[in-house]
């Protein structure tokens, strides 16, 4: 059928083409199908339309293809297989769209964070935090900070709102410049439809370059220090009494035992 279509424009100089059969079932709010729409397409131009009311295909082009689509409309409306082709598929966009509904738009997938620091460029708040949440849906989240423990507010870097990856699943993320000290804790808290409860991503200030430094030399000698007492320790538990020694009762030394 779609090959003699394609053959009939083609002879009245339609040209290159192509002719495909396109169907579709428009969704509500809460996933039941709204619509049914089943149609022969010649070069993404519907010629003709299923009637799912009447249970018929109608001419929908008119340009210039006006009289085909009219004539294959009637050719269509006489052979009850393609009749059947489009109540089977409107059957299946009913028995579908439940299945297609909870699997993508009623799912839950929970989010991952990571808080990232780099330098604001402010020195009265040097550091710049950012907070990437990621991977979840529905788009729905709420991302606030905490400072030990307190909540913050988002600063001068007001959070974005989510945007698709393109796999189902949103990412945002949520900014706040800081002036850390050590001790400091900051938290990125998320909450979501698929959470039980808040999921927190920690971030302290870490020690400077030159403390780590100081810290390090610090341990080595520690470690020598301990190393050398107890060497020592050891070398005087071992060497022999001097000359005339009298062991003291109680004294398991060998000198005792002479």
């Amino acid at each position: 059928m779609l090959v003699l279509l394609g053959l009939a424009l083609g002879a009245q100089g339609a040209g290159a083409f192509l002719v495909h059969v396109a169907s579709s079932c428009p969704l509500a709010a809460n996933g039941s199908a709204l619509d049914f729409e089943f149609s022969l397409v010649f070069n993404k131009n519907p010629l003709v339309c299923y009637d799912p009311d009447a249970r018929h295909f109608v001419p929908c082009d008119w340009g210039l293809l006006r009289p085909i689509a009219t004539q294959l409309a009637a050719v269509l409306n006489n052979n009850t297989a393609w009749v059947q082709r489009a109540e089977a598929r409107r059957q299946a966009c009913d028995d579908l769209a439940p299945q297609f509904w909870a699997q993508t738009a009623m799912r839950r997938t929970p989010p991952q964070a990571r808080i990232i620091p780099s330098k604001s460029g402010n020195a009265r708040a040097p550091v710049l935090l950012t907070c990437h949440v990621w991977g979840f849906y529905p788009p729905e989240v709420t991302v606030i900070w905490l400072h030990n423990g307190d909540i913050v507010g988002p600063g001068e870097h007001p959070p974005i709102s989510a945007i698709p990856n393109g796999d189902w699943t949103y990412q945002m993320q949520v900014t706040l410049m800081v002036a850390p000290v050590a001790g400091d804790t900051f938290t990125c808290s998320v909450q979501h439809a698929s959470l039980d409860r808040p999921l927190l991503e920690d971030w302290g200030p870490g020690l400077s370059p030159g403390l780590m430094v100081k810290v390090s030399a610090a341990t080595v000698l520690m470690v020598l220090g301990l190393s050398t007492f107890i060497a020592g320790l050891y070398q005087y538990r071992a060497r022999p009494p001097a000359p005339g020694y009298t062991p003291l009762p109680g004294d398991n030394s060998p000198a005792g035992s002479i």
